[in-house]
């Protein structure tokens, strides 16, 4: 566990709010010099507390307006199985988000197509060309 005091946390803070912001607006936000401010976020990320940034996109502007979240089983249950699974549904560009369970399902697929048509087509068609699902 990384032990940040208050000015990563508030570099943290403002970057989490929009990681596009120039170093100068927050250093500005914080209270610190430029100078500072990079520095900072620089041993953030040597440190591994940032690990990347993150870009969101109006799914509804790439024709994507559908979203939903669709529970999966494998099997047989097996680690290869489930890692393979994993591994081909993240690559699926229906995919946005992965996320393994616990309980009856052992996945739940957070998708996005441009209607209800190839949600549809994407439950029956894409998941059932995958043997084990």
């Amino acid at each position: 566990m990384a032990a940040l005091d208050e000015l990563d946390q508030a570099i943290l803070r403002e970057l989490q709010r929009d990681a596009r912001r120039t170093n100068r607006d927050v250093a500005a936000a914080v209270g610190v010099s430029p100078t500072t401010a990079l520095d900072r976020t620089r041993a953030l990320r040597t440190r591994g507390v940032i690990t990347g940034a993150r870009l969101d996109v109006d799914l509804q502007k790439l024709g994507r307006g559908v979203q939903a979240m669709v529970a999966v089983r494998v099997r047989p249950p097996t680690r290869r199985n489930i890692e393979g699974f994993r591994e081909w549904a993240s690559r699926l560009p229906e995919t946005i988000g992965v996320f393994v369970t616990s309980g009856a399902e052992d996945f739940l697929l957070h998708v996005a197509v441009p209607d209800n048509e190839h949600l549809y087509a994407f439950v029956i068609d894409r998941l059932t060309e995958r043997r084990g699902c």
